[in-house]
């Protein structure tokens, strides 16, 4: 159950960042959004686009190549991951960006009660090469 909710938990953080002529905050919210999207979609490569090399998720709980392994796993076995995005809150603080939201997962061939939730998401954001990429999360259920 925990590396169902870990996987994913970080498909939905992160992704190909939006257009680059959005404002900052969009930016971020669309790579969430984008994330959300390859992760139901099984891509690995996708879903940790947007995570730094040094990414930490939930105090090491989860990397970035741990991630896409997940992913992967996910994949092979067939299983479906289903996101429900809740609304995003950016806030600047400083060079970097904190986006908050809740996030309904499910996974497998249907929705059974062990393996969906909805987690409260917080995430880190930094400049690197010019896109906004994801440096931290962590997470815990809201429910």
């Amino acid at each position: 159950m925990m590396k169902v909710a870990s996987l994913t938990m970080f498909l939905v953080l992160t992704a190909l960042a939006g257009c680059r002529h959005a404002p900052d905050e969009q930016r971020v919210r669309d790579a969430i959004g984008a994330t959300a999207e390859a992760a139901e979609a099984a891509k690995a490569g996708d879903t940790v686009e947007a995570l730094t090399e040094d990414f930490d998720g939930n105090g090491g709980q989860l990397d970035r190549r741990s991630l896409a392994n997940l992913v992967r796993i996910h994949a092979v076995r067939g299983q479906k991951v289903h996101v429900l995005m809740g609304p995003v809150d950016v806030e600047r603080r400083g060079e970097r960006m904190i986006a908050t939201f809740t996030v309904t997962l499910t996974a497998g061939a249907g929705v059974l009660p062990d393996n969906a939730g909805a987690y409260s998401v917080e995430t880190g954001w930094r400049k690197e090469g010019g896109e906004w990429r994801c440096f931290t999360a962590s997470w815990k259920r809201a429910l």
